[in-house]
């Protein structure tokens, strides 16, 4: 994987990041939290998927 991709992956991690906590601290997913003590299935998947973009962008990047 060459570096350019790793910086794309990186960056799209980190707004992915940014998308899921703002999804994770909206009123939908306090309503969602409320009754069934778990986020919205949207605020997860944006969660999981910036994590994921992250560290494969990081790795890439660090990888010699």
């Amino acid at each position: 994987m060459n570096k350019s991709m790793s910086g794309a992956l990186l960056f799209a991690g980190v707004i992915l990041l940014f998308f899921g906590l703002n999804a994770y601290h909206s009123a939908s997913s306090d309503v969602s939290r409320f009754f069934t003590g778990a986020p919205t299935d949207k605020a997860l998947w944006l969660l999981v998927g910036g994590a994921i973009c992250g560290v494969a962008g990081f790795l890439g990047l660090v990888k010699k």
